[in-house]
């Protein structure tokens, strides 16, 4: 904060021109070596703090979940409760489709059976996940009654074939599906979606994951809703065990939905546990929002007590996993493709993982085992050893052995690839059908909600409705801004730090002085920007401020001077007599700052929790400058600036108005609408999709939340990052409510015939308006 020389200056001296190198009343700062380099030291700092956080939240949660078993009925609350967050975070549906039939899939040149032993019958089939969502896969059904049920996940690298004996590349005394159906159990084996890289660096595993995640549902989810279906199905026409067996990623399906179901007797979860590296660093179609405030690899297994598990320690294929590796050559502040990587797990960690089950879950040890091979070394995933402690959970009597009597697949015309798209289409079709609805599904969340009298209006031929009174709405708003700002974006609880800032002058003109400024936040992490002051201002007199916000991979001095997308504006807005102040973004450094909103999606925050935080010292720094009229604080914002002013403004009611430039429009289809060639689908930014904001918050109720302080889009109509019509659709929205409720005048749009730039003429007059100035 500003100390009490700093008000003494300005009663003294009445002109910017006087001041000295440093502002009084903050420390002397050290003019960066390059903004760039400062930039870089704050998202260095951002990623020291929310290390902290994750290391914080992994101590927490382990805490919480001794406490959470202490006892009987504690447990079971504490279970009840988790395995609801665990469905939320992964998008599994409450209400799931009914599993009435399992349907046989065959073509008429085929034969109904895919292959056929002296002991089972090998059929494809499909069943019922969500609408218009199938999973699809392989039944061994044993030509006696069966002595037990078993899923049977396979990587995602794998097809259900391979399990069942019928396709190469799988050893014999891995065919776990196989080995099971000998042995008299009827097995099921799902498909999951593969890692076939796709486009711009995505496997079909991120792009489903990407456009899923913006609409509060999850790959993992999915594939987890596919066992759950079968198990349901199994339970309603009387099956007696279940049991369920994955490898690698079908074994985290296992872990996942073994925590979930509890149908299911025993699981063994293969390849998959006590991951050496940090949740943060798998593959990013593992990015679970706010999993590691909840969950870890023991957590998950605990949940499955008092049920049976066993943990095989067995490791993927070297092919699989060299493709995901970090390249040698790494600048984390270039892009490099690199979105987390598969690694093999040592026995040491898997070990540790293992042993931290009991230190939750104390009364159920003799329902785990640990299968290795000889000295502790891994073994090849489904070993026997491991299929036989699965077994021996279920308390089913006899010990698996494996026949010479391999199948056959008897299909001329069967192609995976063919089944793995019908699967990879319906997961899709069914997140675009959830986009095509989300206007309505915000409105019921939102909108319909504060004025319910909006949601059935009634046929009106009237040629006037009068205004309706802003204070409900308001009022009720006030609980979406914290929804919005803890659940979506994700907000810190901890205390900001003292501002103490440090200045340095280093601009100059005729007009205006410039001054490096530098804050702190949090530990570790701090903000900072360039603060320029027009020399006109007078004694006593209070300014307005603009905040202005540059795009991404940029640095305030290119709004300052001479970028040509920008014009100079912050510049400009200083000549006409506005304090302002340039932030330094987050968002430059490509991989470093969206692995920062990776790091903090595991916590329940993102890229914007950090930049929420800046801005809430920023907003005090400034307020309480003695030429600064704190009423008065506008934001102006372009490209990924102009993402920062729809999302903070709408949580920070201290800025007075907000203008986003070159980034407005239907948010929700520019993240996840796989037919618009421009969207977040088909470009690198991975970064873009928030948990469940489809649903809840898409441009227009982000406004609803600035409502009513002036709010104004800047448009150019040969801007690609979205069509026109979608702006114009969105903005309508924003329109119409400041219309209803007499406020139309603090709202405006303007469109210029340019490109992805601010034209600023228009901003300019409406800054000038709306913070009565001069």
């Amino acid at each position: 904060m500003i100390n009490l020389s700093l008000l003494l200056f300005y009663s003294v001296f009445s002109l910017v021109d006087s001041l000295p190198q440093v502002l009084p009343g903050t420390r002397e700062g050290i003019a960066p070596v390059s903004q760039e380099a400062f930039s870089r030291e704050l998202l260095d700092g951002a990623h020291r703090f929310v290390d902290l956080k994750i290391e914080e939240a992994n101590t927490e949660r382990m805490r919480d979940w001794t406490i959470g078993f202490s006892s009987k009925e504690q447990k079971e609350h504490f279970l009840s409760e988790k395995r609801d967050k665990l469905r939320s975070i992964l998008g599994i549906a409450t209400q799931p489709v009914k599993v009435n039939k399992i349907e046989l899939i065959a073509n008429v040149s085929d034969p109904v059976e895919v292959a056929e032993t002296n002991k089972y019958t090998i059929y494809q089939i499909k069943w019922p996940v969500l609408e218009g969502v199938f999973g699809e896969g392989l039944l061994l059904k044993p030509k006696v009654n069966p002595k037990g049920h078993f899923i049977v996940l396979p990587d995602a690298d794998q097809i259900p074939e391979q399990l069942a004996g019928l396709a190469p590349d799988i050893a014999e005394g891995s065919q776990m599906a196989r080995h099971l159906a000998e042995n008299g159990f009827e097995v099921i084996v799902p498909t999951l979606i593969n890692r076939e890289v796709l486009e711009k660096d995505q496997s079909a595993r991120e792009w489903i994951y990407r456009q899923a995640f913006q609409m509060g549902k999850h790959l993992i989810g999915f594939e987890v809703q596919q066992v759950l279906a079968i198990s349901q199905y199994w339970q309603e026409h009387g099956a007696d065990k279940i049991g369920l067996a994955g490898f690698g990623e079908g074994g985290l399906i296992a872990l996942v939905a073994a925590a979930l179901d509890t149908n299911i007797d025993a699981s063994l979860v293969s390849g998959y546990f006590g991951q050496q590296q940090e949740k943060w660093d798998e593959p990013i179609y593992r990015n679970i929002w706010d999993f590691s405030t909840h969950f870890g690899d023991a957590e998950l297994a605990a949940m499955v007590a008092p049920r049976g598990l066993v943990i095989e320690h067995s490791q993927l294929p070297e092919e699989v996993i060299l493709p995901t590796q970090k390249p040698k050559e790494y600048d984390p502040f270039s892009y490099s493709g690199y979105k987390g990587a598969l690694t093999q797990t040592d026995f040491k960690t898997l070990q540790e993982a293992f042993n931290r089950i009991s230190l939750i879950e104390k009364n159920a040890r003799y329902n785990r085992v640990l299968v290795t091979g000889q000295n502790s070394t891994s073994i090849a995933f489904g070993s026997m050893n491991g299929l036989n402690a699965l077994v021996d959970l279920m308390e089913i009597e006899g010990n698996l052995d494996l026949s010479s009597d391999k199948p056959f697949d008897q299909r001329k015309d069967f192609n995976p690839k063919e089944r793995q798209l019908r699967i990879r289409n319906g997961m899709e079709t069914y997140v675009q059908q959830l986009i095509h609805l989300s206007p309505a599904t915000r409105n019921e969340f939102y909108l319909h909600q504060v004025m319910p009298n909006w949601a059935n209006k009634e046929w009106s031929t009237k040629s006037y409705h009068p205004y309706e009174k802003p204070d409900q709405f308001k009022k009720e708003s006030q609980k979406y801004r914290e929804y919005f700002k803890d659940e979506v974006i994700g907000s810190f609880s901890d205390d900001l730090l003292p501002g103490n800032p440090s200045s340095i002058q280093v601009y100059e003109n005729e007009k205006w002085k410039g001054y490096s400024i530098a804050l702190d936040v949090f530990p570790e992490f701090g903000g900072g920007g360039i603060l320029l002051l027009p020399k006109d201002i007078s004694k006593g007199e209070q300014r307005p401020v603009v905040v202005v916000q540059h795009g991404r991979n940029g640095v305030p001095e290119i709004v300052i001077e001479g970028h040509t997308s920008y014009n100079n504006m912050a510049a400009r807005l200083a000549e006409e007599g506005f304090v302002v102040f340039v932030p330094y973004g987050l968002f430059s450094g490509e991989d470093r700052y969206r692995w920062l909103d990776r790091k903090a999606n595991t916590i329940g925050k993102s890229l914007f929790s950090f930049v929420l935080a800046q801005h809430e010292q920023y907003l005090a720094f400034l307020g309480d400058l003695p030429f600064v009229d704190k009423s008065r604080i506008a934001f102006y914002g372009k490209s990924y600036g102009g993402e920062t002013a729809m999302r903070i403004p709408s949580i920070l009611e201290g800025y007075a108005l907000s203008v986003c430039s070159a980034d407005f429009g239907d948010w929700t289809r520019k993240v996840a609408d796989t037919s618009f060639y421009n969207s977040f689908m088909h470009t690198i930014e991975w970064e873009m999709p928030y948990f469940n904001m489809g649903n809840t918050f898409s441009y227009a109720e982000m406004a609803y939340l600035i409502f009513p302080r002036p709010f104004m889009v800047e448009r150019g109509r040969h801007d690609l990052v979205q069509p026109d019509e979608w702006v114009a659709y969105e903005y309508e929205k924003v329109r119409s409510l400041y219309t209803q409720f007499g406020k139309g005048d603090n709202t405006n749009i303007e469109y210029f015939n340019g490109g992805h730039a601010s034209r600023n003429k228009g901003v300019f007059d409406f800054l000038h308006q709306h913070l009565n100035w001069p």
